[in-house]
């Protein structure tokens, strides 16, 4: 890639432990897939083991500029009736300012997404001409010296004011729920997603609700992680209307729980499906 990526992406991509083995994982693979799947030119920084063999599965996604970490940032996550609990078994490198290269910095559409609190929140000014997308979930982590991951509180409105689309589960706050009006009041647009209930978009303070499709739920990671992709990617293909963007991004993150972790993750053609659909109805 000789000039910016239409789609940046920062955050550490991951190695997902299971029970059926270890697996790529991450924000940053989900979302990159499905950017691709939208034709845009896809660049991830990110932080992993130099010999990290999960870096080869994400190349046919993006061009990817790797900071050499000593481990691979790598989670294993336990499910059961009541939710998930979630566990960190390594970390990379955080991500600051010094390691965005100049020839990416004037990329139109950046997606922040941390996961183990590695991304800067100073990086939100740091693209003051894109569109800025943070999913927010890994600025709220904290580990235990177990690695059990557990809730922390994050909020800078100096920050918020440099991204313009804020994307969080209701899971990711449920031990702080007030601070859904924190963020409703201090972020231009705040996406609140709530599973097959749809979820909340808030513009400027002002409530819409929107609706999903009720699918058999197969494995629900990265859904979320699908939704913001898809709601960045598609934005700019329906002329910034947020409202049209969301039904999309909520068509394919519900497809997306249907198929197994980033098998999850949408094909050109349900891309262009998606965004048909949005367009017949409107």
């Amino acid at each position: 890639m000789t000039s910016a990526p239409d789609y940046l992406l920062i955050g550490h991509l991951t190695a997902d432990v299971t029970p059926e083995g270890r697996f790529l994982g991450g924000t940053v693979s989900y979302a990159a897939r499905t950017a691709h799947a939208f034709g845009l030119r896809v660049g991830v920084l990110t932080s992993a083991a130099a010999d990290e063999p999960l870096l080869a599965e994400l190349a046919p996604y993006a061009e990817i500029r790797t900071i050499p970490a000593a481990a691979t940032s790598t989670f294993e996550n336990i499910y059961h009736a009541a939710g998930r609990t979630q566990y960190i078994r390594g970390v990379a490198q955080n991500l600051t300012a010094e390691h965005v290269p100049a020839d990416w910095r004037s990329a139109p559409l950046v997606h922040l997404a941390p996961l183990t609190d590695e991304v800067d929140p100073q990086l939100a000014h740091l693209f003051p001409d894109a569109t800025v997308l943070l999913t927010l979930q890994g600025w709220l982590r904290r580990w235990d010296a177990d690695g059990r991951v557990r809730f922390k509180r994050w909020f800078d409105r100096d920050v918020l004011r440099s991204i313009n689309i804020v994307v969080y589960s209701e899971d990711d706050i449920l031990e702080a729920p007030d601070m859904e009006a924190d963020f409703r009041d201090a972020t231009e647009h705040l996406v609140v997603t709530r599973a097959e209930r749809g979820g909340t978009y808030y513009n400027n303070g002002d409530t819409h609700h929107y609706d999903t499709l009720q699918v058999e739920v197969v494995n629900p990671t990265g859904a979320g992680d699908v939704f913001a992709g898809a709601l960045l990617s598609s934005l700019h293909l329906l002329e910034d209307d947020m409202h049209a963007a969301i039904q999309v991004a909520a068509r394919l993150g519900a497809i997306s729980v249907t198929r197994w972790a980033l098998e999850g993750t949408p094909t050109p053609d349900e891309a262009k499906a998606a965004l048909a659909a949005v367009t017949l109805a409107g």
